[in-house]
């Protein structure tokens, strides 16, 4: 089963169990992947066209205490 925990405007987020820390969360847009850190909304790796990238941060920090 695929850790699929949200998707919106073609922006796909994954966490998975057990991952490695600081506690973040995967994204995908079009091809791109990066991961967020849930904390600040951070890109730790990988990167997201720039209108993605603040959609994703957006979303981390509504979900923050989630």
């Amino acid at each position: 089963m695929v850790p699929r925990i949200s998707e919106f405007y073609g922006i796909a987020i994954y966490m998975y169990w057990r991952d490695h820390g600081p506690a973040h969360v995967h994204s995908f847009y079009s091809g791109d992947e990066a991961l967020v850190r849930i904390s600040d909304g951070t890109i730790m790796a990988g990167a997201l066209p720039q209108h993605a990238a603040r959609l994703v941060r957006e979303w981390v920090s509504l979900r923050q205490a989630e």
